[in-house]
């Protein structure tokens, strides 16, 4: 049997791209997901709901901002009412403001930060009480290649990720002695509808600089993701898991 089988969990972000790759595959293993998303991303989930057939009732969705620290709370007290306790938390839901920096706005510069590092600070702040009670929890943030190596025009996207794994061993450090673990899975250039709004020469140029010379796949990310949430990976915390095709070693 599965060690997913009646497990209770949050991925934010998980109605779309490589959130929703990790949501179909966590429910095919027997978990339960409660999808946190943006109004726009319920009829996503309800597509996922629909594509996903006996398995329907076990993905919920809830409106939810990342970066409001009261949306956070909130949403995880719903689940917690709903279905009385949390084992894992998936932090997926990000955002993109790409410019230079010399044309990059104060305001594109928060947003980023708001949603791709404070949200998942915001996020763990609001579970971790109720694990360390527990006694168990698995958490894991998803970085990026670009957290490691820079881009042109995302300085405000590769400070968040760097900062994303900064957190996650820091996280990993405070709750290691309590079943806790903490890991970051940081994907390389993923077929995803971030990646499809890039412009197709920096599209074409990511592609060319991954020595596999392809996007990956969102389903490639959700199965290193559905690793670290197992009961078996208890010793594998603080981790950053490089899925990139070689494009970062």
């Amino acid at each position: 049997m599965s060690s997913m089988q009646g497990r209770m969990g949050i991925v934010t972000g998980g109605a779309r791209g490589i959130g929703a790759a990790i949501t179909k595959l966590l429910v095919a293993d027997g978990a339960t997901v409660a999808v946190l998303g943006l109004g726009a991303d319920r009829e996503r989930a309800e597509t996922l709901r629909a594509d996903l057939d006996g398995a329907a009732s076990r993905i919920d969705f809830y409106e939810a901002d990342v970066g409001d620290p009261r949306a956070c709370q909130l949403s995880v007290e719903r689940v917690l009412a709903a279905h009385g306790h949390i084992d894992y938390l998936v932090n997926n839901a990000g955002i993109t403001a790409d410019r230079t920096i010399r044309k990059m706005t104060i305001d594109e510069w928060l947003a980023v930060l708001r949603v791709n590092l404070s949200g998942p600070f915001f996020m763990m702040k609001m579970v971790v009480d109720h694990m360390v009670e527990r006694g168990f929890g698995r958490i894991v943030n998803i970085g990026s290649i670009v957290g490691h190596t820079g881009n042109f025009g995302q300085a405000n996207y590769a400070a968040a990720k760097a900062g994303l794994f900064g957190l996650t061993k820091t996280a990993a450090l405070e709750m290691a002695d309590r079943g806790i673990t903490v890991n970051c899975v940081a994907p390389g250039f993923t077929d995803t509808e971030l990646v499809a709004a890039m412009p197709e020469r920096a599209r074409a140029a990511a592609i060319a600089r991954t020595p596999e010379h392809r996007l990956g796949k969102p389903e490639e990310v959700a199965r290193v993701v559905r690793f670290l949430l197992d009961d078996n990976s208890s010793f594998i915390t603080g981790a950053v898991y490089d899925v990139n095709g070689g494009g970062f070693m």
